[in-house]
């Protein structure tokens, strides 16, 4: 995924790691869907009439969420919603081209170029009408109407084809049945290979018309998928990526970022310039105050006071990173920079500022046992110890937590500093204070 986003509410590396843990995990991987679900989401583009395609999101609305070709993706679709409600500044457009290019990356396959910058329609009439995707029982002058409208070649054309590499058909959904490989789980060039080398026969079953390998029976082609075989222009393509999977990686990665930017806005094609992003040098005076609150916010976070200290003075030193919420603060007292968090509180920085896990400077500082930052933090008379994060704990019982599993019982004299300050406050706010309240956080953990 391409870091260069419009939306500076956006950090693309770190929504492309909660797609990985929403597609992979104990129950599912899902990474074949999330493929198809940014293939058919981008599919409906018409070159003639500038119309379909992935901007507008408009799979949300029931006229294209109903069509016989989508039956079944909805599932994506809520897998993905934790990872829009925790990147509010992403459409569902940006979210489910994203998701299908990071599929394919971890599947092993190639990285797909993509770029943020769709937005979401409130219209559904803005829906493409159904039937603009391609039909899996029909032959080679079918997909030459569908992908030509488009504007894909015939290479193109294979190379797309080749997403079949991933997955398998499901009866209850399309009315075909089983894996196009051995390997439905991993992105590779199997899928020509078996398609160009292996014997194909009809397979005599309930379901619609499709092809079995005549050695096992447990694989499936397509009647398009066979048109790639006996087509001379396309079957070209077909044997040069059966023998080649870097050429396929090559040519796959190409087209199916074309596809997921049909239509989109110019900031979405892949190979739109670079959006300017701050510097981490060169000359400071030449940044404007939004460029200069940003690299404040990175110096703190590495520990350069003196940069830090030349930066205040253009830079809005309270201002929050736009997808984290996170202050410079934060950011100094996550990495244990005690001199820098002391500087920063100077200046009158909110300690009780909480990021989008609800977490303070001091939840940071207690959960990585920085004992100066948290003698400091506690110091401030404005500081809150009670607050809790999204978790439900304060900085204390962060402590607590972590402490279960730290090293030479790094965190025992910050569970100190915080168990003391906590008394001295009261102690009214957490029921897990004292050392009776340690051992029965390390008892339950």
């Amino acid at each position: 995924l391409d870091g260069n986003s419009n939306n500076m509410k956006i950090n693309p590396n770190a929504v492309k790691s909660e797609i990985r843990a929403a597609l992979i995990n104990n129950k599912v991987n899902a990474c074949p869907m999330a493929m198809r679900v940014a293939w058919h989401s981008s599919g409906t583009y018409d070159k003639n009439s500038n119309t379909g395609g992935s901007d507008g999101g408009t799979m949300r609305f029931a006229a294209e969420a109903n069509d016989e070709a989508n039956a079944g993706l909805s599932i994506i679709r809520d897998m993905l919603h934790p990872v829009q409600a925790n990147n509010p500044g992403i459409s569902a457009a940006d979210l489910w081209t994203a998701a299908g290019a990071a599929a394919v990356s971890f599947s092993g396959g190639p990285e797909i170029p993509h770029k943020y910058g769709r937005t979401d329609t409130d219209d559904p009439s803005k829906c493409p009408r159904n039937g603009l995707l391609p039909d899996a029982s029909q032959g080679a002058d079918h997909l030459r109407d569908v992908f030509y409208r488009m504007g894909f070649d015939d290479r193109e054309i294979v190379a797309l084809s080749g997403g079949h590499t991933l997955g398998r058909g499901h009866y209850t959904r399309s009315g075909y049945d089983g894996p196009w490989t051995h390997t439905p789980l991993t992105f590779n060039n199997e899928y020509f290979k078996n398609l160009m080398n292996l014997e194909w026969r009809p397979r005599k079953w309930k379901g619609k018309f499709q092809y079995e390998d005549v050695q096992s029976g447990r694989l499936m082609m397509l009647p398009t998928d066979m048109a790639l075989r006996n087509d001379p222009v396309f079957s070209k393509y077909a044997r040069r990526y059966a023998d080649d999977e870097q050429e396929f990686f090559r040519d796959f990665s190409a087209a199916y970022a074309k596809l997921l930017s049909l239509g989109c806005p110019s900031a979405c094609q892949p190979t739109s310039a670079p959006t300017k992003t701050p510097s981490s040098g060169g000359d400071g005076n030449t940044l404007s105050r939004e460029e200069a609150s940003a690299e404040f916010r990175e110096y703190a976070m590495h520990g350069s006071l003196e940069r830090v200290q030349e930066l205040s003075e253009r830079s809005d030193v309270h201002e929050a990173e736009g997808y984290s919420g996170r202050t410079a603060l934060h950011k100094a007292a996550f990495w244990g920079h005690t001199d820098v968090v002391e500087y920063l509180v100077g200046l009158g920085l909110n300690v009780n500022a909480v990021d989008y896990n609800g977490d303070t400077a001091l939840h940071d500082a207690a959960r990585f046992a920085h004992e100066g930052v948290v003698r400091t933090l506690v110091a401030t008379p404005t500081c809150d110890l009670f607050l809790r994060n999204k978790d439900g704990l304060t900085p204390l019982e962060v402590a607590l937590e972590y402490s279960t599993t730290s090293t030479a019982n790094k965190h025992d004299i910050v569970i100190k500093v915080l168990e003391d300050a906590e008394r001295h406050h009261g102690g009214s706010g957490s029921p897990m204070t004292g050392h009776t309240g340690m051992s029965t956080l390390r008892s339950r953990l």
